[in-house]
């Protein structure tokens, strides 16, 4: 029995006419009467009772009419289910992301995502960049917000979002007051910094700006969260170089200042493996949707 002998009888029990159910099947009636027969014999009792001028339900045709009307309806709702699912609108993904990034791009692109595809469920992670590859290689995320460059087999990176660098400031610095802040005249200050292991495309872009001004940072602390640092900067532990959406974190007792130095541009991007998923493909072109409006 096949799915077309449930719609074909289903089309007839609707109806109670052959005639009338051929043509909402757009068949002709001999094909369907023959159909109808053909899956009595196959269930090995009648469906229905014919006369030259009714056509009735016999009481196990009712039985299989009321059971056949819900395998079709779970038919048609698994349809769907699978036709959403292809379309990357239905099931779950799992993202990853780097502290600094929840201040700039992510949450235009997880409203964004979330407008698009309400029935994927997104579950989130605060990682550094190497605990997003170790997790992504394992197929612990699906998807993940880092700190390029990302040179590995198998892992797929584009750009989403490109900065400045400004500086974090205590703000009982003697140099709090101004508008834009020579960068060498930090170069006797401790430096709070995230550590190159977890994030060289954050550490080098910084130090080698330091160094272009004559200096090499004083190394003061390390923190791996952007929050840590920022937070050590208010307690006065030393100053920060930051990514420039890091103002959006306001802090009590820092203040940003843009650099009197033209600043290197630092980069968040995606990474995802090999053959995403089709939610993985969807996420990905939200974000591709939103970057090309920021650019």
């Amino acid at each position: 029995m096949e799915l077309r002998h449930l719609r074909y009888f289903i089309a007839v029990a609707e109806e109670l006419n052959f005639t009338r159910a051929a043509e909402r099947l757009h068949m002709a009636q001999p094909p369907l009467s023959q159909q109808i027969q053909h899956l009595e014999a196959e269930l090995g009792f009648q469906l229905f009772r014919r006369t030259k001028r009714t056509v009735v339900l016999t009481e196990a045709g009712q039985v299989f009419f009321e059971e056949s009307q819900k395998i079709l309806l779970q038919v048609d709702r698994a349809i769907q289910l699978g036709k959403q699912t292809s379309r990357g609108e239905l099931g779950q993904l799992t993202v990853g992301f780097v502290s600094s990034a929840a201040h700039n791009v992510v949450p235009a692109i997880l409203q964004a995502f979330r407008t698009r595809c309400p029935a994927v469920k997104l579950e989130l992670h605060e990682l550094t960049t190497n605990e997003q590859l170790q997790r992504l290689r394992f197929g612990r995320i699906d998807i993940g917000f880092v700190r390029p460059p990302i040179e590995e087999d198998g892992i797929n990176s584009e750009i989403v979002f490109r900065e400045p660098l400004i500086v974090a400031l205590p703000e009982t610095h003697y140099l709090a007051d101004r508008a834009v802040v020579e960068l060498r005249e930090l170069s006797a200050e401790p430096f709070i910094l995230f550590p190159r292991s977890l994030a060289p495309g954050l550490y080098d872009p910084i130090v080698s700006l330091c160094l272009q001004e004559g200096f090499s940072p004083i190394a003061g602390q390390e923190a791996i969260q952007m929050q840590t640092i920022i937070s050590l900067v208010a307690a006065e532990m030393g100053v920060a170089i930051v990514p420039a959406s890091m103002q959006n974190f306001q802090r009590t007792g820092v203040v940003y200042k843009h650099l009197q130095e033209p600043s290197p541009i630092v980069s968040i991007a995606l990474i995802w493996r090999d053959n995403p998923t089709p939610a993985v493909q969807r996420f990905l072109q939200t974000a591709r949707d939103l970057s090309s409006l920021q650019y």
